[in-house]
């Protein structure tokens, strides 16, 4: 196959693909919290990541009886679980430090999301000013934005200060 100055990213994105075995060892969120299935993609400032949503999923068994919704808190939290992984490489002493969400701005719900659905998550670091990250986040399904936010983490130590 010829070699294109394109083809590095595709590559990359072979080497980056993870499942849910390398996202646990990322983040700190076990089932039923972990909501990433996998990661599709991921560059030094971009992630790409699915979920499907599943009609066992707790979240979804009262919200709504007869017509169940993914609620939009738990969209929030898949686009704040891509963006904690991709700041791993952005945190010192990887597993002593976590990002934690400390703000959510102009959150928007576009469509509705389903169980059965698989969405694609879209994280990307706008900017860092020292232990605060800076990103936008947006979910589609089947190409089409259910849910835009933009967020900011710091980083801070389990269980303790940030130092």
């Amino acid at each position: 196959m010829p070699s294109d100055p394109s083809s590095a990213d595709s590559s990359q994105s072979a080497d980056t693909a993870l499942g849910a075995e390398q996202i646990e060892a990322m983040i700190p969120h076990r089932p039923p919290m972990r909501l990433l299935d996998e990661v599709v993609e991921m560059t030094e400032s971009t992630l790409h990541a699915r979920k499907t949503f599943a009609e066992d999923d707790f979240f979804v068994q009262g919200h709504f009886p007869g017509y169940p919704l993914v609620p939009g808190v738990i969209q929030c939290e898949c686009c704040l679980q891509a963006g904690a992984i991709l700041l791993r490489d952005h945190t010192p002493d990887v597993g002593e430090f976590v990002p934690v969400a400390t703000r959510m701005d102009s959150v928007k719900f576009k469509n509705m999301v389903r169980p059965g659905d698989t969405v694609d998550i879209h994280v990307t670091l706008k900017e860092r000013l020292a232990n605060a990250f800076f990103l936008t986040g947006k979910m589609l399904l089947n190409g089409k934005t259910t849910t835009r936010l933009e967020f900011a983490c710091s980083i801070t130590k389990p269980g303790g200060d940030a130092s």
